[in-house]
């Protein structure tokens, strides 16, 4: 270890759902500082996936996205004697979460012609589904992890 570990903020709970992963949601929706609107967009993707789903629990849904978008292997590249090494490793439960509400997120955002709640929607409802681009993401790191698998033995 070459630093010492960053210290992580606390994320308190959403006022609506008292959820802290639609928080930290919220919180990487947000752009310049603007709380309001990034909780207006967030909301309403929730009231939209209510009326296509017919689902009275929209939380529900979006925990089960994010479930099925995250990744449980990543690379890493790691150097041995002058050679990079894209090393498998696990995800963390915590890494791995932000790692799906960050593709969806990314995915929404290059979608074009649409509001950004009917993206995040049409994105969320995807990867409840278990399809769209976050899942594709997520076959092809998983894909990318299991093809390096012989150089596993490096991981320390």
């Amino acid at each position: 270890m070459r630093r010492r570990k960053a210290q992580e903020k606390e994320v308190l709970p959403d006022p609506k759902f008292n959820s802290k992963v639609v928080a930290k949601f919220i919180n990487m929706v947000m752009l310049k500082g603007k709380k309001s609107i990034a909780e207006k967009i967030v909301y309403g993707t929730f009231d939209i996936i209510k009326q296509r789903l017919n689902e009275p629990d929209t939380l529900k849904v979006f925990h089960k996205a994010i479930d099925n978008a995250r990744p449980r292997l990543e690379v890493k590249p790691r150097r041995v004697g002058g050679a990079t090494y894209q090393i498998p490793i696990e995800v963390k439960q915590e890494r791995g979460t932000s790692i799906a509400l960050r593709w969806m997120r990314d995915f929404a955002k290059t979608k074009k012609g649409k509001s950004m709640k009917d993206k995040l929607a049409e994105e969320i409802i995807a990867a409840y589904k278990g399809e769209g681009a976050t899942i594709k993401k997520r076959d092809d790191t998983h894909k990318m992890a299991e093809a390096n698998k012989a150089f596993a033995h490096f991981r320390w």
